[in-house]
């Protein structure tokens, strides 16, 4: 595809107070007025561009807002503390007592606890639906559904939602598409296939450095505008906030992404590869062996790749420990949760990130104990780094 969202982000041009050429960063919690009256229309709405309180937003918060929203293709964005404060505050926004969503099977562990757990206190329920099967999440469809939730690529199994298909389904039902991107940025705009809200985890590839949380929420002025508002905004009034000085070191890594996300790709795809022609059961993407490969093709924005995250089977849960042990003590990685990292990391995600899911559900999935979720790093020489995961597979017998 020509729509390459790394260029609009480039195209930004945000001068320092004295002229630097990053950002001043706004150390403010709150904002003075000159009048009285400006400060009672802020409160109101009645006013563009003043600053009220940073629970609201901030000049930093509004800088990195923007360069997400360059990113994604929407006409605006809204950052938070976390990516799980992103997400609450968006399903919250969106659904009242009585309301139903229709949810991927394979999320991440946090979203799928507060959809399972937490939401049916509000008598807000969710089914769990294989998403990458347009007639069963039509069929799911009733009365009371208000939206359709997934992410592009499956946290942990790295299912590929067909956007184009869940957008227009969407919009035959009157219902919302909210699409979290996390696992994909860069590589997936889902905005230009129908998607009305697009999130992220900060926290992840975005970021880069695992040194900060964070989330945005991408999407209309209209939808964005009913998230802050004052009297009944989720963002607003679950105070869910980014700090300043966190958005201003965001956004500071942002410019670098588009370089990044190609060199996590790059590298994943050649261990994949090599993965697969050893008999391992690899899951990754720009596999053709992958099920959703032809749909991620076809939504890719190509220079990006088929992203960084991978998994690999290898038969047991003990099996995986002890080769993610091997690996952090051979250096190759870290045995640790999230993704996006310079350094490679790996983890069970059965006993990490999707231990939320019942265990009955995660067997259902496909989601077996012998399974590693990689988040592969930006290695300079990768078939270095396949060497040495080489070794501590035959170390362990996993490899004959």
């Amino acid at each position: 595809m020509s729509f390459k969202p790394a260029n609009n982000i480039q195209d930004l041009q945000l001068f320092g107070e004295d002229g630097g050429v990053n950002p001043s960063i706004s150390d403010s919690s709150t904002y003075t007025f000159l009048s009285a009256k400006t400060m009672q229309d802020t409160f109101d709405g009645k006013t563009d561009g003043c600053y009220l309180y940073s629970r609201h937003t901030s000049p930093s918060n509004l800088n990195l807002s923007r360069a997400l929203a360059a990113m994604e293709g929407t006409e605006t964005a809204t950052v938070y503390a976390s990516g799980m404060g992103a997400i609450t505050s968006v399903l919250l926004q969106l659904c009242e007592a009585e309301d139903h969503i229709i949810s991927s099977r394979t999320i991440y562990g946090g979203t799928y606890a507060f959809l399972k757990n937490f939401t049916p206190k509000f008598n807000i329920n969710t089914s769990f639906i294989d998403i990458t099967n347009t007639d069963l999440v039509e069929a799911a469809i009733t009365s009371n559904t208000k939206l359709i939730y997934c992410e592009c690529v499956s946290n942990p199994l790295l299912e590929i939602a067909d956007l184009k298909a869940l957008a227009k389904l969407a919009k035959t039902y009157n219902l919302k598409l909210v699409v979290d991107n996390t696992f994909s940025p860069l590589s997936i705009t889902p905005a230009t296939f129908g998607a009305d809200v697009v999130i992220h985890s900060l926290t992840k590839f975005i970021n880069g450095s695992s040194d900060t949380l964070g989330g945005v929420v991408c999407g209309t002025f209209d939808f964005i505008n009913q998230l802050k508002d004052v009297n009944s905004g989720a963002a607003m009034l679950l105070g869910s906030t980014m700090d300043s000085m966190r958005a201003a070191s965001i956004f500071k890594n942002l410019k670098t992404l588009h370089l990044r996300m190609i060199q996590h790709s790059k590298n994943a795809l050649y261990l994949a590869e090599k993965f697969e022609a050893h008999g391992l059961k690899t899951i990754y993407p720009g596999l053709a062996s992958h099920p959703g490969h032809h749909i991620y093709k076809t939504q890719m924005n190509t220079a990006f790749g088929y992203g960084g995250m991978l998994t690999i089977d290898v038969g047991s849960f003990e099996k995986a420990n002890a080769l993610m042990e091997l690996m952090q003590h051979k250096n190759i990685g870290y045995l640790a949760v999230s993704l996006g990292f310079y350094k490679t990391l790996f983890s069970a995600p059965g006993s990490s990130t999707s231990s939320e899911i019942p265990i009955s559900e995660q067997e259902d999935m496909g989601l077996t104990n012998g399974i590693i979720r990689f988040s592969i790093g930006l290695d300079a020489d990768i078939e270095r780094t396949y060497k040495m995961i080489y070794n501590c597979m035959k170390e362990l017998h996993i490899l004959k």
